[in-house]
């Protein structure tokens, strides 16, 4: 059975917000009916479920801002629920709390690892559940708006490559090249996830840059060379307010460095670079090769890794890196 309930009572927050929704697992009716209760009261909008199965299908059509979540139930526990929602992007944001009869120390760990945000233990205390449900809620509108803002910085980014219809779908390959040169070099989620989001952002300093540069025909004066130089600090400071992209930045500030100190924003020498921004060189100079642009032709991934081999000759890239790199893509034909 699946039901919803509505009081008029209006939900005191801190914003003018409408009542935020909660959905009520449990396979057992007496409980269910005992949290809407207290939580209508409250003035949030309820709804409930039985099973773990309906509870994901509910979700998908509500979109609830909270769950209260049962660990025992037949078939599909809390564990697995919660597991399958933090893994989907349409609902990782939703906070879960596990309510339980157990109060092992196992049962916390597992409801940890499947991504839970809280506990709570039946019989429920009604200002300890009200106190733990207000600040979920208002904690998961925080992260909305942070994931609004990291989606207009993306809006911005393909907004700043389509100003140069030469690069094509530049920043989308190197997401796609990040992904599997990671994971050929063992990196972590986190390093994963920045990398990638690297691809995106790399160049997003480019909004600051004034057309009459950054679509100049031809070679740049020293002075354009100079203002075209400045977009990865216009970059770093348009992504700086955001704690999210702290491991994004290093790769939009540093990816003109160069391993002997030539290259910009600050001279930085071999791994002064940070880690990922090398990394990420790799992908950037490797696609630029490879693709076609109106100055030049599309080179082969031979002539590309051969480029790049002169260039670690040079001094400019990490040696053990561009070997890596030239294993990956053997790799990569050989597959």
């Amino acid at each position: 059975m699946v039901s919803t309930y509505k009081t008029k009572t209006t939900l005191v927050t801190d914003t003018d917000l409408a009542p935020a929704k909660i959905l009520v697992v449990d396979d057992y009716q007496a409980n269910r009916m005992t949290a809407m209760a207290l939580l209508s009261l409250e003035g949030y909008e309820v709804s409930e479920a039985e099973s773990g199965e309906l509870a994901l299908e509910r979700v998908m059509k509500i979109q609830p801002d909270l769950i209260l979540l049962d660990v025992m139930m037949p078939e599909m526990d809390g564990f697995e629920v919660c597991q399958q929602l933090k893994q989907d992007e349409q609902t990782r944001l939703i906070p879960v709390i596990f309510i339980t009869a157990l109060d092992d120390k196992q049962s916390r760990i597992r409801g940890i690892e499947a991504g839970g945000d809280d506990f709570l233990t039946k019989p429920f205390d009604r200002p300890e559940l009200s106190a733990r449900v207000k600040s979920l809620i208002r904690q998961k509108r925080l992260n909305e708006d942070l994931d609004h803002t990291e989606q207009v910085l993306f809006s911005i980014a393909r907004a700043v490559e389509s100003r140069d219809p030469n690069t094509g779908d530049h920043c989308g390959r190197l997401v796609n090249l990040g992904e599997t040169f990671g994971q050929f070099l063992k990196l972590t989620r986190s390093q994963m996830r920045n990398l990638q989001w690297g691809g995106y952002l790399h160049d997003i300093g480019k909004v600051g840059i004034p057309d009459a540069v950054l679509l100049k025909e031809g070679k740049l004066t020293p002075p354009e060379w100079e203002i075209m130089k400045q977009h990865v600090t216009i970059g770093e400071k348009i992504c700086q307010p955001l704690r999210t992209m702290r491991g994004v930045i290093p790769i939009i500030r540093h990816h003109h460095e160069r391993w002997n100190g030539s290259g910009y924003p600050y001279g930085l020498v071999g791994d002064e670079i940070p880690y990922l921004a090398q990394v990420f060189q790799m992908i950037d100079i490797y696609d630029a090769l490879t693709s076609d642009r109106p100055y030049k032709r599309a080179f082969t991934p031979e002539e590309a890794l051969e480029i790049l081999a002169q260039e670690r000759d040079l001094g400019w890239r990490s040696p053990k890196l561009v070997q890596k790199f030239t294993e990956f893509i053997h790799l990569q034909k050989s597959i």
